[in-house]
């Protein structure tokens, strides 16, 4: 799956690799899987420079308890230390969160690295967003979990977050492109396709697309992208489907998972796999969805 590449080829800034929705866990081969997904990447010919992770890097630390949340992240310690050589960055999923779903989990909200505070403390992070400069790009990491009293996930910005994305592209240089990095999709069209059944999404005879599917704040953002011509490119996973979607001169892209249907093979018309994406120094850029050839653990 690849985009349209330019007529004349402008110089190239950097190339980076987005692994998205891993949903690390000890059962059904996943730690061998993502294994199998690095040793493909840096056995590529023109390997990236750079490594983004999209989130839900672990399976299923929101309704876990705190022993089976730090075996987790100690699992993702081994392979990421056995198998990676290559700088990767990081953003939250939402199954990266520990504890929110308290019922599952026998989480209080009182304990120390509940919620985000422990994916943070585990990946080396000192901020749920951020941003940070490579190959003249400016990469501009959002938080897409948000988590109310009650353990409810929506996705959007807080409001905190929404004047610090603002601040930061206000201080952006004009002539730096800008890529977006979040877990859930800002916008996506395969977003009405992510469910368990083909009639979950039209059983009241209406599109019905949650709020913890696609961003419910996709209008403030765009119009905010719209100010801001230097946004170009907004990378996501959380659908495990591969997607693109241009809008108002922002292409807003889904990379598909790395785990495809949770380690359990394709996930619906999406193999597992990984996003190679190019980027140029005018703002335009060149992607490749990359299947693995992963094949699932039978039960």
């Amino acid at each position: 799956m690849k985009s349209e590449q330019p007529s004349t080829e402008p110089e190239r800034s950097l190339r980076i690799a987005h692994l998205t929705d891993i949903h690390l866990q000890p059962e059904r081969r996943a730690a061998e899987g993502l294994a199998a997904c690095l040793e493909h990447v840096h056995s590529l010919p023109d390997r990236p420079a750079l490594l983004l992770n999209g989130g839900d890097a672990v399976m299923d630390a929101v309704s876990a308890d705190e022993s089976r949340t730090r075996l987790l992240w100690d699992l993702w310690d081994r392979v990421i230390g056995e198998h990676c050589a290559l700088p990767m960055e990081h953003c939250l999923g939402n199954h990266d969160l520990w504890g929110c779903n308290r019922k599952r989990s026998g989480c209080t909200g009182r304990e120390p690295g509940f919620g985000k505070r422990y994916a943070l403390d585990r990946l080396g992070l000192s901020a749920r967003y951020r941003h940070f400069d490579r190959g003249g790009w400016r990469f501009v990491v959002l938080d897409s979990n948000f988590v109310d009293d009650a353990g409810s996930f929506t996705a959007r910005l807080d409001e905190e977050q929404m004047e610090w994305l603002r601040a930061a592209l206000a201080a952006t240089p004009r002539d730096m492109p800008v890529l977006i990095l979040s877990h859930v999709p800002i916008l996506a069209g395969a977003s009405v396709f992510f469910t368990g059944s083909e009639g979950e999404t039209i059983r009241t005879g209406n599109w019905v697309v949650p709020a913890q599917w696609m961003h419910i704040d996709a209008r403030a953002l765009s119009r905010l992208f719209a100010v801001h011509s230097n946004v170009r490119l907004c990378l996501s996973g959380h659908t495990h489907l591969c997607d693109r979607l241009d809008y108002n001169g922002v292409t807003y892209l889904c990379s598909g998972a790395v785990s495809g249907k949770w380690w359990r093979g394709d996930y619906w018309e999406t193999p597992p796999g990984y996003a190679l994406l190019d980027l140029f120094a005018d703002g335009s850029f060149r992607h490749e969805y990359v299947p693995t050839g992963w094949k699932a653990a039978k039960d």
